[in-house]
Order: C-alpha cells, then structure tokens, then sequence
C-alpha cells in the first residue's frame, strides 16, 4: 500500500497540469474559495482510491467539488466539536481554579489537568476517525454517511487501517524535513506547495484504498460495486 501510495499522485496522464492546480488550490487556501476546493478534490481521491482505481481522479466538475468541500468542511467541524468542547471545559476549570485558590481550586485544577488529557485522546481519535468518515461521504454521496458509526466501526477496527493512519505520521516527518529544506532557497520555497499537495494526496489515496479494503471483505463485494459504479 505504501508503495502504491507514493506512486499514485503522479499516476495517469496530465501529471504537470494537475499538480500544478492542486499546488495551486494549496497555496492560494487562505483566500478560503480555494480550501474547500482543495478539500472537494481530496474527499474524491478517497471515493477514487476506495473504489480501486489506480490514477487520481481529474479536476473537474468545480461546482460539484466545491459542495463536497464544504460538506467535508462540515464533517470535519462536526466530529471536532469533542475536543474542542473539551479545551474549553479545561481553559474554563484552570482559570475558575486559579480565581477560587486553596483546595477547592486545586480540585478544580485538578479536573482541569484531566481535560486536557481527555481533549489530546479525543483529538487522536478524531484524526482517527475522520478519513474514515469522509471516504464514506466520498463513496456514498451523502453528508450523513459520513456519520454511519454502524458501517464506519468495521474500518476503524481494522489493520489495514491503522496502518494507513499510521503511515501519514511518518510522511508528516519527512514532510517538514523536506519543506525546511525547500524554503532555504528562493526555488526550492516555490516547490514547497507541490510537495505538500502530493503528499496529501498520497495520504487520501491510502486511507481511501484500506477503506475499500475491509469493506470489500466484509461485504465480499468491492466499494465500486456498492457505490453502482
């Protein structure tokens, strides 16, 4: 899976063309418009990837992209609510401790010490959970597959999955190694958006494909098959 990974983003024809709009969309997401499609074009390699194919899918059909963006945006946002609602409840507990004082404030500090840790597993296990969340969005069209526990819970609890969780972290090392390097030169700063869009999509690519994985052994038909395709 690695290795086909790795080799996917440049798989197919008009490589330049679309690592050049994908670098692009990157590099211009600040302006927004482009994050949410960025976002659309990754959510439709996983549909791609889980489906089998071997070349990444072409940038087409804008208007269709931009929806699944913010749908993904949407989905996103949704399973981070935990986290982040526990963030709060941390910030909240620490300060009314420090107001309080005394041993009614070092228990609140206390609550607060275990917050945080609930806040950091709960942020892991919704980077966990996401990819997996989208890539049903992806394969069923509909915003609220992505939130089908019943079907989502055969992926999470597989090996292949794991291991396509696993792997990004690694990537995201060489990665930042990579790009520190880049930016020491003027050129090198210019190719710093084409290596973080060919990694996401060598990620996607690999959450995709475990996905279609352990839902083809499952159902005992492939996701393609499944989706009608």
């Amino acid at each position: 899976m690695i290795a086909d990974g790795l080799s996917y983003p440049v798989s197919g024809d008009s490589v330049v063309g679309r690592l050049l709009i994908g670098s692009l969309l990157g590099f211009a997401s600040v302006l927004v418009l482009p994050a949410f499609l960025l976002a659309g074009y990754l959510v439709r390699v996983l549909g791609s990837a889980a489906a089998g194919e071997s070349v990444p899918p072409a940038f087409d059909d804008w208007g269709k992209m931009f929806v699944t963006g913010l749908q993904a945006t949407v989905v996103a946002f949704v399973y981070g609510l935990v986290p982040v609602g526990l963030v709060v409840l941390l910030v909240v507990t620490v300060l009314s401790g420090a107001a309080v004082g005394g041993d009614a404030g070092g228990l609140l500090a206390g609550v607060g010490l275990l917050g945080a840790l609930f806040a950091v597993v709960a942020s892991v296990l919704v980077y966990y959970l996401v990819p997996a969340a989208l890539t049903n969005l992806a394969v069923e069209g509909e915003i609220g597959a992505a939130f089908d526990l019943g079907r989502l819970k055969t992926v999470l609890f597989s090996g292949d999955y794991l291991l396509a969780w696993l792997v990004p972290v690694a990537l995201a090392v060489v990665t930042n190694v990579v790009t520190l390097l880049l930016i020491a030169t003027v050129v090198g700063a210019l190719l710093v958006p084409v290596v973080q869009f060919y990694v996401q999509v060598a990620v996607f690519y690999m959450f995709g494909r475990a996905y279609g994985e352990v839902i083809e052994a499952a159902d005992g038909r492939t996701t393609a098959a499944r989706a009608g395709v």
